[in-house]
């Protein structure tokens, strides 16, 4: 059996990913551009890595791949994803397969109009969205939301706008050719993972959240037949390969989808711990075809912090070495 190679290590998405092969026979090796990445010296075997808009940075990826065998890519950041998914052949070729969807799925979910755009072409409900050209946006009404087209990841950039005043002030600092206003929509946000192999949507698990700084921090799982089905709808109209993420609202009991992330997400780890483990489904439906099996079991979910302590001169002797091995205490 090969490893894993998990990307973005310093991050809660890789991370998470780490995790969720926690007990298992699996091997992970973890990959960052920093050496400060907490998540290289949770691996046994940690590289640096040249970042994702480096032009060398696929090919060092391929030559950790031989070096230690790996079988299947995991990413940990977005702005990988458009990267690997038009180098997904290289990889192949080298006997890895990158977990990643195809070009046109992560260009979709990257641009937050077309997102929209997309629901809307397919009948399903949406918030309303547009660009800042010109002032249908107004037409929402307070509270509105702001936030960028494209290359946004973990809210960042996103505006709560409550009034005028505040519109005003937003709008004289933002790239108008790069954002998007969109409809708030009041209530309870979910995400929700899913799992998605030849079209067909293999699992669907509904979480009800509450966020800091972007991230999931406190989560309660639910069964919800309504959010589910129409998961699942989605998901096999837009066919991502493996996980994929969506973020809803329900208004009048309809799901709202405002936000796709054809990846793991960072709630992976939280999802396993409640039964839905979707790297680990995802390995064992392409190593052995073994269909995804789950059983979400009703849990409460909260995070805190967890220190680790490693070596000073480990972590100097990683950035001139450009790997580590894993000697950290977790503590």
């Amino acid at each position: 059996m090969g490893s894993i190679l998990v990307t973005g290590v310093g991050g809660i998405v890789g991370q998470g990913i780490i995790k969720c092969f926690v007990d298992t026979p699996h091997r992970v090796v973890g990959v960052d551009a920093s050496a400060a990445a907490a998540g290289l010296y949770a691996v046994p075997k940690g590289y640096l890595v040249p970042l994702s808009k480096d032009p060398a940075f696929v090919d060092r990826l391929l030559e950790i791949c031989s070096t230690e065998n790996v079988r299947y890519l995991f990413l940990g950041l977005d702005m990988e994803l458009p990267i690997i998914a038009r180098a997904a052949a290289r990889f192949r070729k080298a006997g890895v397969v990158p977990i990643v969807s195809s070009p046109a799925v992560v260009d979709l979910a990257d641009d937050k109009l077309e997102t929209i755009r997309f629901l809307q072409s397919q009948g399903l409900p949406a918030p309303r969205t547009s660009d800042l050209s010109d002032g249908y946006f107004r037409e929402f009404g307070f509270p509105l939301v702001l936030k960028p087209r494209k290359g946004g990841s973990r809210s960042q950039g996103l505006h709560i706008i409550p009034d005028e005043e505040e519109l005003r002030y937003r709008l004289g600092m933002i790239d108008h050719t790069n954002y998007v206003a969109q409809e708030y929509i009041e209530g309870d946000e979910y995400t929700c993972g899913s799992i998605t192999f030849d079209g067909r949507c293999m699992g669907v698990m509904v979480m009800r959240r509450t966020l800091r700084d972007g991230d999931t921090h406190k989560a309660f799982v639910v069964r919800d037949p309504v959010i589910e089905a129409h998961v699942r709808k989605v998901a096999e109209i837009l066919q991502p390969f493996g996980p994929c993420n969506f973020q809803l609202r329900l208004r009048d009991g309809i799901p709202y989808i405002f936000e796709i992330n054809p990846r793991c997400s960072g709630g992976s780890c939280i999802r396993a711990l409640a039964g839905f483990n979707e790297p680990l489904m995802t390995l064992n439906f392409l190593e052995h075809g073994t269909p995804p099996s789950f059983e979400i079991r009703p849990l409460s979910i909260f995070r805190y912090w967890k220190e680790m302590a490693v070596e000073t001169q480990t972590m100097e002797e990683a950035g001139r070495s450009g790997s580590v091995r894993n000697i950290a205490r977790i503590l």
